[in-house]
């Protein structure tokens, strides 16, 4: 069975816009747990707009699943990634100012520095993502960086889907496919939705985990946070 694991910027979003602790971030992320979900997702930005960096220290104790930070590796999040140590650290190379992700890497061209930052997050035993488009270069790229696995940057698929474009499920069919004989762990995320989520699901070889937020949250409002959850779960069985 694919994973679940709940992205939950949109949850300190909330938080941070009148100030305090409500909603409890730490405590929607041991609720979530306790629904069903197999991980926990933060993406902590140079800005603190959502996810704050003592988030991440305040989060570690109460997760008992999978802790994934997500993020691009300058020097303040690569500090902050070696004192947490996650499960998981995916990294993606979003600008300062970006709003959310919104392309993956170029391995070829930037080989030698993701090397480098993930030669040293593996002597720290954290298992390293990386986030990046269906490209086959790119994907033939990755073990030379070391890393574990890819995330496949899903939008694309999402946005043509929703359109009832089908077969944009198929450059990402063929990069699992050939990350599958790479050895690389094969995971998913941005704009996955219970509308899509299954057809992606089934079509994927050996899909790990999906990261789901922004669509699981706004769900929630709607369904229930639980009931969402339990949702995702059963249509990735």
């Amino acid at each position: 069975m694919t994973k679940l694991s709940v992205n939950i910027n949109k949850i300190a979003t909330l938080r941070n816009s009148r100030g305090g602790n409500t909603p409890d971030l730490v405590q929607v992320a041991v609720d979530i747990q306790e629904f069903g979900a197999q991980g926990i997702t933060i993406h902590p930005r140079p800005d603190e707009r959502h996810i704050k960096y003592k988030d991440a220290f305040n989060l570690k104790p109460i997760i008992t699943t999978e802790y994934n930070i997500e993020g691009n590796p300058i020097k303040n999040f690569i500090d902050l990634v070696l004192a947490v140590k996650p499960t998981q650290v995916t990294l993606v190379p979003d600008a300062i100012d970006a709003i959310t992700s919104n392309a993956g890497w170029d391995t070829i061209k930037h080989l030698n520095f993701l090397t480098e930052v993930i030669a040293e997050f593996k002597r720290n035993d954290i298992r390293t993502s990386i986030f990046i488009d269906p490209n086959l270069s790119l994907i033939e790229a990755t073990p030379k960086t070391g890393a574990d696995r890819i995330e496949l940057y899903t939008e694309n698929f999402a946005s043509q889907y929703a359109m009832g474009n089908k077969k944009a499920i198929e450059p990402y069919i063929e990069s699992a496919a050939l990350a599958n004989s790479l050895g690389l762990g094969i995971n998913a995320g941005h704009d996955l939705s219970l509308d899509n989520i299954k057809f992606f699901a089934e079509n994927i070889p050996n899909l790990l985990e999906v990261s789901i937020g922004h669509a699981l949250i706004a769900e929630s409002l709607y369904l229930g946070l639980e009931n969402v959850i339990n949702m995702y779960l059963h249509k990735l069985q």
